[in-house]
């Protein structure tokens, strides 16, 4: 069993593979490198990377299930809260560079763009799993807390509808974050969810 050090080890190293994202996109604008609009750089990679954070999260479950190796499950919840955080700066993005913070242009935004009231319910969704992602809530909420945070699978849809909205012009993208997050899907089905234990009896031979 690994020491309490080396748990706290990995947990700062996931913490620093999390963040390096952000400081290379803000190292890119600061030096010039970003393109012709920063903003807009700034608010398509960290709108990717949230994507990414919410696979990586969701893909957690299945890898536990399958390797039985504790430190997936330890990183689970440090992952979901990277994804709101970057959801979150993903929002304030589009306000700072796109708005102006002139929150008066907000609804002729939304009605040129209604991919923008889809991304918000699921950051809305995001920060209510985070805000009940902790031991008090769970002991609160009971047997409600895992129908409440199975609300990520639809979370992943939304996010990916307005990613969809987004990129529309250009799929092959968008068709490979779908392929992943049908991946991960499957392997909640309840007949794959028998198997993972049994593959990893077979990796072990």
């Amino acid at each position: 069993m690994a020491s309490p050090r080396l748990w706290l080890v990995w947990r700062v190293g996931v913490f620093l593979a999390a963040l390096a994202p952000l400081l290379y996109w803000g190292w890119q604008v600061a030096i010039n490198a970003a393109g012709p609009e920063p903003g807009r750089y700034l608010l398509l990679n960290i709108g990717i990377g949230g994507l990414w954070m919410l696979l990586l999260t969701l893909s957690l479950t299945p890898l536990t299930k399958l390797t039985r190796w504790k430190g997936f499950a330890l990183i689970r919840r440090q992952l979901g809260l990277w994804t709101l955080a970057y959801a979150t700066l993903h929002l304030l993005s589009y306000a700072l560079f796109i708005l102006g913070l002139n929150w008066a242009l907000l609804g002729s935004e939304i009605v040129k763009r209604p991919y923008i009231i889809v991304g918000m319910i699921a950051l809305i969704g995001l920060a209510v799993l985070g805000a009940t992602s902790n031991k008090w809530s769970m002991k609160r909420l009971g047997k409600r807390w895992k129908p409440l945070h199975k609300f990520s699978y639809v979370i992943l849809g939304l996010v990916l509808l307005h990613f969809f909205w987004v990129v529309r012009a250009d799929m092959q993208e968008w068709a490979m974050y779908a392929a992943v997050a049908a991946l991960i899907m499957v392997t909640r089905l309840p007949p794959i969810v028998r198997i993972l234990p049994k593959l990893r009896y077979q990796f072990r031979r």
